[in-house]
């Protein structure tokens, strides 16, 4: 963070000046008002420190600027010896604090470093309430309303917060290294590189590379088991060592013990985030869809089509070995008019029927948290109809229940 330095005489600029890098902070110098107040901005990464009395416009002015601009921004008055009037004032003026010149280093530094602990508890605060504002990365990135998206979401938050290497799988097409990358934006690392890399490319040498650009943040290596041999063994010695950034391994096939070293494996599996596959989670498949051809259609610039239940209808049908991917596709042909959901092998009147049916069972329990009178109210069935439903599409009320 930076401390914001303002005194018209030189001399004392550069004591104070040596003395905060000494303490290892970033001052920032001016000599006056006009020379600073471009710096003073609600998202300003600092504190002000500032002269009383200045020639032009003083340090009373520069603190009524600061005030209007951000009321939460700190601002220390320096004071001529034994002004204590104007002390005071400056505190009922809304000044953090003040301080007598000459003051000693340690006075000072106690409390730029207070005020400093304030300004970034305001930050931290504004940038949290932003996140709840506009939802967090796994609200935003992995969209779904089954059970399936809701523990994919807690998952991901969970290993965001604990801050350790991770293993990630699910199927071909899953969306491996975008959960990596919700893990990432969940951490305290966000704001540092997230690098993505394919693990099969990799040999001794670039290892260190990459982990050098993701100094800080997050390398996520992906196909993990593609890893040659020499290299897990360099990347379990960084790891011992202190890798300097957070690893996130992911594979789209099944990985067992045998498949990497044996340590490198165990220190992966510690903490691990399965993906369910779409054909387990079809209730999902309207939501990912029109999210994808709202996507499509926003990024070439195309009006947005209506999506009519039978559009839906086939979709559902499917079984999308593909997963996320595949459906992206299809919703990028759709979003430019080439429908090709018909060219997908038959499924059948009854078979497509039957996944529209169940993803309203399964909206309808999720709408009333899986109480069965409420539900079947809601569909307008007897409560044996509504429970032979539940039956045929292997459905249970307690699991939607909260």
């Amino acid at each position: 963070m930076k401390v914001l330095l303002v005194d018209d005489d030189p001399a004392i600029r550069e004591a104070l000046r040596q003395t905060l890098e000494l303490e290892g902070l970033t001052p920032v110098l001016a000599g006056s008002f006009l020379a600073v107040k471009d710096h003073l901005t609600p998202t300003f990464d600092g504190v002000v420190v500032t002269d009383m009395r200045m020639p032009g416009r003083d340090g009373f002015h520069l603190l009524d600027y600061a005030r209007k601009t951000d009321p939460d921004l700190p601002v220390i008055l320096l004071t001529g010896e034994g002004d204590i009037p104007m002390a005071v004032k400056a505190i009922a003026s809304g000044a953090y604090d003040f301080l007598e010149k000459p003051c000693g280093p340690s006075a000072f530094l106690a409390v730029v470093t207070r005020a400093l602990k304030a300004r970034s508890l305001v930050l931290e605060n504004r940038r949290l309430a932003a996140v709840v504002a506009q939802g967090d990365a796994a609200s935003r990135l992995l969209r779904g309303v089954s059970p399936q998206a809701d523990e994919l979401r807690s998952q991901s938050r969970r290993v965001a917060a604990l801050g350790t290497d991770a293993l990630i799988t699910g199927d071909r097409g899953s969306g491996t290294a975008k959960v990596a990358e919700v893990v990432h934006l969940l951490s305290p690392a966000a704001a540092r590189a997230f690098v993505k890399q394919s693990a099969g490319q990799l040999d001794v040498s670039s290892l260190a590379h990459v982990l050098d650009r993701a100094a800080g943040g997050t390398l996520y290596l992906d196909e993990i088991t593609r890893l040659p041999e020499d290299v897990q063994y360099a990347l379990l010695d960084l790891i011992e060592g202190g890798a300097g950034a957070r690893i996130l391994a992911g594979t789209t096939v099944p990985i067992e013990p045998g498949d990497l070293l044996e340590d490198l494996f165990y220190h992966f599996d510690i903490l691990r985030i399965h993906i369910p596959p779409l054909r387990g989670r079809k209730v999902d498949i309207p939501v990912l869809f029109r999210h994808y051809v709202e996507q499509a259609c926003e990024q070439a610039n195309l009006p947005m089509p209506d999506i009519g239940s039978e559009v839906i209808a086939r979709l559902m049908a499917q079984d999308w070995p593909g997963n996320a991917r595949a459906l992206v596709n299809a919703a990028m042909r759709f979003a430019m008019g080439l429908d090709d959901t018909d060219d997908v092998e038959e499924q059948g009147l009854a078979v497509q029927m039957a996944a529209v049916e169940r993803s309203l069972l399964i909206a309808a329990l999720q709408r009333n948290q899986g109480r069965a009178g409420d539900t079947a109210t809601d569909l307008m069935l007897a409560r044996k109809t509504f429970y032979d439903k539940l039956a045929r599409h292997n459905l249970r009320c307690e699991d939607y229940r909260m």
